[in-house]
C-alpha cells in the first residue's frame, strides 16, 4: 500500500476526470490520498472532496503566495471547516523564489507563525512549504513550532538542513524532483534519511516524476517516486511502501 501525503486533486486540471485519478491510484495501490488547500477557498474545496470519497484526506492552510487574502478572521474560518477528514494544516510556510521584497517577506513569516500557532490549538500536524527560504523556515520551526509535528514538504534543501529537520522530529516529504537527471542534492538526502523520517508525495498536478515529466502528475505516479526512492536507498519496493505508510499514518494519525 503507497499513501500520497500531498496533491491538489481539486484543481481545475483534475476537473473532468478526477472519478478516473482516483480509480487509477487505488490500481496502483494508492490507497490514501492527502489533498491540501493553499488559499480559504481550496481549502474548502479540499474538505469537501474528503467528504465525498473515503480514500481522500484534507489538509487546510494559506500558502506563502497567498499572502494578501489573510486577514484577522482567516484562521477563525480554517479552524471553522475542520472534521474528522482534516489531519493537517497547510500547505503553509515560505516562498523566497518570487518574493524578494523584504518586508512582504516578514509578512509570509508572520502569517506562517500565526498558522502553525492555529495548528497548536487544534493539535494538528503541519505541511510546510519552503522555496528558497530554508534558513528563515528552520529557524522559525525551531523557534515557533515547539510541540508540533510536521513535514517539509517536496524537501529542496541541504543534508545539513535535513539532519536539523530531523532533529526536530519532522518529516521529508519526496516528490517527483528526485526522479529528475538534474535532482541536485535530493538524493543524497534521501540516502542518509532515517526511514522513519520519509515521506512521498506526488503534488499532483505539477512536478510529474520520469517518465511522466512535462505530463499532468496524478496519486497513481507516486509509486514512481517510491521506486526511484528503494533504487537510491539499496531497499526493496515493498520496504519502502512499508515505512512510508506507516510514518503518514503515524503523523497524520490515519
Amino acid at each position: 500500500m503507497f499513501i500520497d501525503t500531498h496533491c491538489h486533486l481539486d484543481d481545475e486540471k483534475f476537473s473532468e476526470d478526477r472519478a478516473d485519478v482516483l480509480n487509477r491510484a487505488k490500481l496502483a495501490g494508492v490507497k490514501r490520498i492527502i489533498n491540501f488547500g493553499s488559499t480559504l477557498a481550496s481549502s474548502i474545496a479540499v474538505v469537501n472532496l474528503a467528504k465525498n470519497f473515503s480514500e481522500l484526506y484534507a489538509g487546510i492552510g494559506i500558502h506563502p503566495e497567498e499572502i494578501d487574502a489573510f486577514d484577522e478572521k482567516t484562521c477563525t474560518r480554517l479552524a471553522e471547516l475542520v472534521t474528522d477528514k482534516v489531519v493537517a494544516i497547510g500547505e503553509i510556510g515560505l516562498d523566497y523564489h518570487w518574493e524578494k521584497d523584504s518586508q512582504r517577506r516578514l509578512i509570509q513569516q508572520r502569517i506562517f507563525i500565526e498558522q502553525l500557532d492555529l495548528a497548536r490549538q487544534l493539535n494538528l500536524p503541519v505541511c510546510v512549504h519552503d522555496r528558497d527560504a530554508h534558513g528563515d523556515t528552520l529557524k522559525i520551526l525551531q523557534t515557533e513550532a515547539k510541540g508540533l509535528r510536521g513535514v517539509l514538504h517536496c524537501y529542496s534543501g541541504s543534508v545539513e538542513v535535513a539532519r536539523e529537520v530531523f532533529k526536530l522530529d519532522w518529516f521529508i516529504g519526496v516528490d517527483g524532483p528526485l526522479t529528475f537527471k538534474n535532482s541536485a542534492k535530493l538524493p543524497e538526502v534521501v540516502k542518509v534519511a532515517p526511514r522513519d523520517r520519509i515521506l512521498i508525495e506526488t503534488d499532483a498536478p505539477y512536478l510529474a516524476p520520469t517518465p511522466y515529466r512535462g505530463k499532468r502528475n496524478e496519486p497513481a505516479y507516486v509509486v514512481e517516486v517510491a521506486k526511484k526512492l528503494a533504487e537510491l536507498r539499496n531497499e526493496s519496493l515493498e520496504d519502502v511502501a512499508a515505512y512510508t505508510t506507516a510514518n503518514a499514518q503515524s503523523l497524520y494519525k490515519l
